[in-house]
């Protein structure tokens, strides 16, 4: 339809931003709310506070300072004033004018050249005065006033946007079609869509700013259910039409079981027979079998996983498993060529990477398209189109949550010409990751799960201490002591040389940009200044002491060269990083596992793949720079013996304060669904791999960390609707649902399996 003031030029903008239909710029909510209808006196503001003030322009100016230039601006009310403070703000230098009517919305903060209060880079807008703009002022002044984050600088701003939305609103007036039945919303208590999507843009008088902070209102709990609803319904789609396609049905005979015996390298724990039992119940199906499987660190995944394979492989067929780096893939082909050792059949192991040379490639992709590899491990080059497999009857995704959605969907449909017509082989999603409750609802919704929540017996607690890394020296002589005892130890940096950005293995944490030398010290800071003069204390046990000096970000090979020269110059030390080729590196893991080597200097390459029980050190350095997920992968390769182990956590010389949070709770916790939840609070679920995913849902209202009880309903409801119809349901009303459906899943996620 048309929208009254969005013409072809800002029609191309807004389809940039992905707003192409008028639904779409409905759902392109406020990011918060000004309670406009009582702004703040001056007279009222106190220090620390976030507050929402209407004043007049008195004066500002530009002042050019030796750092950067900084915009000042004067507002008044009465005989009252306030400053305003850009840094760098020369963008604001024509921008007002005395007299203007401005809102702003900012922290307060005690001024230090006057008695009044100033504000530090303040949200604000200009407010039309009477007749400029009576529909602006309007929607501005006096209520609670939507804010909008920009759609393509000032001219899409929130002043413009709260016309277009609140003209579009009325035009819609009774004709934005219901898309849930009216039995549902009865029975949940919900608004209609229409009158939800109003009192979303513009809340109605009587609404607590509370609610709409934390997105509570009945209007903004509607549509964040109407949106989760979606996305569980087809889900629960997708799952129910698995279960009816054509499959693949596994024998377990006793030669299965027999060759699955033989590779065990230990007794498997009760997790672990539990998840096999699980995944081999779906194997014997008829139809595909689509699984999660996802543990702890050190709960045995890739042994389950292996098993599941030879299942497959033992009944003439072939198994894949895709991981999302060359690092990883190389790390699954080293361990199941040393487990398959063990066993009295030759078993074809094969490894597909995109680094490989043309003439490897070319044989590689025989022996599959022959048959001839009956395990193939790889990355994404698997799914490429002169992949063709003979007879593929399993396929294993590790870390699937770093696929694109339809990835893990291209490899499935590779069953190979000698398959039978229409099976699908059967999928196991393994993840390294302990996954929160919430992303496993979303990312893996459509699968059945099995959780390995036991470790191996024997497993000691690891001895997890932060330190800051002026310390280093007092390190090297604890691991010179371990090792005197016959143990052994992991150095791990963040890069592998130098402060290069061209280290696709690597995986830090984003956090927010690092303050400034300059920028004030908060107090915090100064405990830890004042830490750092104190005496310090013993390595083992030892109180965080945060990082003090500057440090340079130090590298694997260089630290290689210096320790092996210096402080463990009478050791036996190695280097493993993820540049070196498949036969150094499985001859540098070997001599490790051997004892061969005392301290193995490395990149997050050890991160999996390598099971030692003999090293009970794990250093990391720079720790500040890694993601809770990694930090605890990386702790998870000691502890796997009987003697004691510890994790030194050495930091550089800023440390950012969710890096603070990061560290703190590595020290006080090692149960790793524990601090999956609290990585997904602190960084988010676009975040929370340390990688922005491809495959988790782009929410347009909806946050997985704070609308967790609101994802559980839609759950529940989307399971409800797909089974039986309900009489209370119309026809109709049914068809709506579906039509919905398809509609949101082919736009927004790309998929055409729904509806």
């Amino acid at each position: 339809m048309y929208v009254r003031g969005v013409g072809p030029r800002l029609a191309d903008i807004l389809k940039a931003k992905g707003i192409l239909l008028a639904e779409d710029l409905l759902y392109h909510l406020p990011f918060r709310y000004e309670d406009r209808r009582n702004p703040r006196s001056l007279d009222e503001l106190k220090p620390g506070e976030m507050a929402s003030v209407i004043a007049e322009v008195r004066g500002a100016a530009l002042l050019r300072t030796k750092r950067m230039p900084i915009f000042e601006m004067t507002v008044g009310q009465g005989n009252l004033a306030m400053k305003c403070v850009w840094f760098n703000g020369s963008y604001l230098q024509d921008r007002f004018h005395a007299g203007q009517t401005v809102a702003l919305f900012g922290k307060v903060e005690p001024s230090r050249s006057t008695r009044n209060m100033k504000m530090i880079q303040p949200q604000f807008e200009i407010v039309p005065g009477p007749g400029e703009d009576e529909e602006a002022r309007l929607l501005e002044v006096g209520r609670i006033t939507p804010v909008y984050e920009s759609l393509g600088g000032s001219q899409l701003a929130s002043r413009w946007q709260r016309k277009v939305l609140f003209r579009l609103l009325e035009a819609l007036r009774g004709a934005i079609p219901e898309c849930l039945p009216q039995d549902m919303l009865q029975r949940l208590a919900m608004l209609d869509r229409e009158t939800a999507l109003n009192h979303a843009h513009f809340p109605p008088e009587g609404t607590r700013q509370i609610e709409l902070m934390e997105a509570r209102t009945p209007a903004l709990r509607r549509l964040i259910f109407e949106e989760l609803f979606f996305l569980e319904l087809g889900l629960e789609l997708k799952r129910r039409r698995a279960h009816k396609q054509v499959g693949i049905a596994f024998e377990t005979s006793d030669p299965v079981r027999e060759a699955i015996r033989e590779v065990l390298p230990f007794h498997p724990t009760a997790a672990q027979k539990r998840a096999l039992g699980e995944i081999v119940a779906d194997m014997r199906e008829p139809h595909p079998m689509r699984r999660l499987l996802q543990g702890d660190v050190g709960s045995g995944k890739t042994i389950v996983a292996l098993q599941a394979m030879l299942v497959a492989i033992e009944n003439g067929y072939q198994a894949a498993m895709m991981a999302p780096t060359e690092i990883l893939a190389t790390q699954h082909y080293l361990a199941a060529r040393k487990l398959l050792s063990r066993s009295s059949k030759p078993y074809q192991v094969v490894l597909l990477t995109g680094s490989l040379d043309q003439d490897r490639k070319r044989s590689v992709r025989g022996q599959i398209f022959r048959g001839e590899a009956q395990l193939v491990i790889g990355t994404h080059a698997l799914i490429e189109e002169k992949v063709e497999f003979a007879r593929l009857g399993l396929v294993v995704v590790d870390e699937q949550h770093r696929f694109g959605v339809l990835q893990r969907f291209r490899l499935m449909k590779k069953p190979g010409e000698n398959g039978e017509a229409g099976a699908e082989p059967d999928v196991l999603v393994m993840t390294a990751t302990p996954i929160p409750r919430t992303l496993a609802l979303t990312l893996y919704g459509d699968l059945d799960s099995s959780v390995l929540d036991e470790l191996p017996p024997g497993r000691t607690p690891i001895v997890t201490r932060r330190l800051a890394g002026e310390r280093q020296e007092e390190v090297w002589e604890f691991v010179r002591k371990q090792v005197a005892l016959q143990r052994q130890a992991y150095i791990v940096y963040p890069i592998i040389e130098g402060a290069k950005d061209d280290q696709p293995e690597l995986d830090f944490s984003q956090d927010e940009p690092e303050k400034s030398a300059a920028a004030v010290t908060t107090p915090a800071k100064k405990a830890r200044k004042t830490s750092a003069r104190g005496k310090k204390a013993a390595l083992f046990p030892v109180e965080e002491t945060p990082v003090t000096t500057k440090l340079d970000l130090r590298s694997a090979t260089e630290m290689y060269d210096q320790l092996r020269t210096g402080a463990f110059r009478d050791l036996r030390v190695g280097l493993l990083h993820g540049r070196l080729d498949a036969d150094d590196k499985d001859v540098i893991m070997r001599r490790f596992q051997r004892g061969e080597i005392d301290v193995l200097v490395s990149t997050t390459v050890i991160e999996v793949g390598v099971d030692v029980p003999n090293a009970t050190i794990m250093v990391v350095d720079h720790a500040e720079r890694f993601g809770l997920a990694q930090l605890h992968q990386l702790r998870g390769r000691v502890g796997r013996g009987a003697a004691k182990s510890y994790c030194v956590l050495m930091t550089g010389d800023r440390v950012s304060e969710q890096a603070e949070e990061r560290l703190a709770a590595m020290v006080r916790t090692q149960n790793g669904f524990e601090l999956a939840e609290l990585d997904l609070a602190m960084r988010g679920p676009g975040e929370f791999f340390g990688t922005r995913q491809a495959g988790l849902p782009g929410f347009r209202v909806a946050n997985l960390v704070r609308d967790r009880d609101l994802l559980e309903l839609a759950k529940l409801e989307a399971a409800r609707f797909a089974s039986v119809p309900e009489e209370t349901v119309t026809a109709e009303e049914r068809k709506r649902v579906w039509a919905h459906l398809r509609q949101a899943w082919q736009r927004r996620y790309g998929l055409m399996e729904a509806g």
